[in-house]
């Protein structure tokens, strides 16, 4: 299996344990996490967006402070926003939230439900899936030097055939090189590779 199918399974198998939507923030780092999807009504996710919500979230904060798992209705952190509050008005009456990880690379999840608190082996599974989801998508501690040298070239403003020149390589070969790079670091673009390398202090 590889990383996306596995990602995309672990994913799936997450939205049928949370039928009000889930979330989850893979390996936060520099206040931006490695990955992310979310599954929550879009209309709640463009006020929490707006509202910049996630700098006042008490699950986020709860995430940021601890590891394990609890439902929000046991998370005393004070919600002067009320939230999660709103957040019921959109079907999202009880949740339960997830953290794993260092704080130098914490992974958050969350879920949701309109009808009952979520049972104890629901809240098992759902962390025992984003644990799984933290350890696949852990970052690379390094890049080839081939990769290094293509992201570095590319980074620094030569397109593709001037790269491959300097690198006395064919195109095509530079190219194997820049996607094996954005592969190892999870990145869609190679921009987003050179960004991520630089995060983790890879280039």
């Amino acid at each position: 299996m590889s990383l996306r199918s596995g990602i995309d399974t672990h994913t799936k198998q997450l939205g049928a344990l949370a039928p009000g939507g889930f979330f989850f923030a893979l390996h936060i780092r520099f206040a931006l996490p490695l990955l992310s999807h979310q599954t929550y009504p879009q209309e709640w996710t463009d006020r929490y967006t707006e509202e910049a919500y996630a700098l006042r979230d008490p699950i986020i904060a709860w995430g940021f402070s601890m590891t394990g798992s609890a439902r929000w209705s046991e998370i005393g952190i004070p919600d002067p926003f009320n939230i999660l509050g709103q957040a019921a008005e959109f079907g999202m009456v009880y949740g339960l939230a997830v953290s794993c990880g260092p704080i130098k690379s914490r992974t958050i999840g969350s879920a949701a439900r309109a009808d009952r608190e979520f049972t104890e082996d629901e809240i098992v599974e759902f962390r025992r899936l984003i644990c799984m989801l933290h350890d696949i998508t852990e970052p690379p501690k390094s890049l080839t030097d081939a990769q290094i040298e293509a992201l570095r070239l590319i980074a620094e403003g030569d397109r593709h055939a001037a790269a491959a020149a300097k690198l006395n390589i064919s195109e095509s070969a530079l190219k194997a090189r820049l996607t094996a790079a954005r592969n190892s670091l999870l990145a869609r673009t190679t921009t987003e590779a050179i960004q991520r390398a630089r995060d983790y202090r890879l280039l």
